[in-house]
């Protein structure tokens, strides 16, 4: 049989394996994609267009090999063309979704260290502006290893970059938003300079 003659059980149990392997992500993917947009509505939309073109691709996908770094590249990939797009549109955001997510990560639950602690009182925005301030090649890795937990070598697979740069990213990335962070808290006056 030619490479072009698909047979109709070959569409039934590819779809079939997409959905037993693939929908599983399906949290997994939305909660990265909310931390990358910040938006309900634009992570739906991300992660949608991500199993559109996972599920347009997975007969090309090799059984056995790790579903969820290539799940994620793509989820990458799709997030940073669109990011790159509306880097040159307007960006509004409503005062009643920055109160809720507000409340939301307020709420999270108990800290353990005393570094954690000061964080804590840190208002969440300065947090989450000084991880929006950092470069998109810093933020990307810190944001998969430190919040998706993905390894090293997964990462790079994701990104499509040598471990060493990852490693470089991620080190770089760490530094800068430590040093923002503690410049905030210096500035709040909850520590001694």
């Amino acid at each position: 049989m030619a490479a072009g003659d698909a047979r109709p059980g070959d569409d039934r149990e590819l779809r079939a394996r997409f959905e037993r392997d693939a929908l599983p992500l399906l949290p997994q993917l939305y909660s990265a994609a909310l931390r990358l947009t910040r938006n309900p509505a634009d992570a739906e939309d991300l992660v949608q267009e991500v199993y559109l073109r996972a599920f347009r691709g997975f007969a090309g996908f090799e059984e056995g090999t790790n579903l969820r770094a290539w799940m994620y590249r793509i989820l990458m990939n799709t997030f940073i063309n669109a990011y790159r797009k509306k880097q040159r549109e307007p960006v509004t955001v409503q005062d009643d979704e920055i109160e809720d997510w507000y409340l939301y990560e307020r709420l999270g639950g108990a800290e353990l260290s005393a570094e954690t602690e000061v964080l804590e009182r840190l208002p969440d925005e300065d947090v989450r502006r000084a991880l929006e301030a950092l470069p998109e090649r810093f933020r990307i890795p810190v944001l998969l290893a430190d919040v998706e937990g993905f390894s090293y070598r997964e990462i790079a697979e994701i990104l499509d970059v040598p471990m060493g740069t990852v490693m470089s990213r991620l080190h770089r990335g760490r530094k800068a938003l430590q040093k923002a962070l503690w410049e905030t808290v210096q500035e709040r006056g909850l520590v001694a300079g």
